[in-house]
């Protein structure tokens, strides 16, 4: 069986499983996928889900070329808000791009 283009993993990337990874602390303008609250916080690569078309490209009627690595991180909820007051062991999971991440 042949999967669509859209699962097919990328020739290189750059973070694998367990590495510890940083989301960028950038602003950018225009549509962003990577939510704000985890911009400069560090998370572990939890599971490296597939190559896709790059959805920031996408919203303004490009062809989202050339595909980027999704990565599904783990966060620590006590890392994300200073007043969060639930368990030590509660994790946040998200889903974001290769050139979002860099080596923490």
């Amino acid at each position: 069986m042949t999967l669509p283009s859209a699962y097919t993993e990328a020739p290189a990337r750059r973070f694998n499983v367990g590495e510890r990874v940083r989301v960028k602390l950038a602003f950018p303008p225009g549509h962003r996928r990577t939510p704000v609250y985890v911009r400069g916080k560090s998370g572990v690569v939890e599971r490296v889900c597939g190559a896709f078309a790059n959805p920031e490209e996408l919203a303004y009627g490009f062809d989202g070329n050339p595909k980027r690595v999704l990565y599904r991180v783990r966060f620590r909820q006590r890392e994300l808000w200073s007043d969060y007051a639930g368990s030590e062991s509660d994790h946040l999971e998200l889903e974001i791009y290769e050139h979002w991440l860099e080596a923490a």
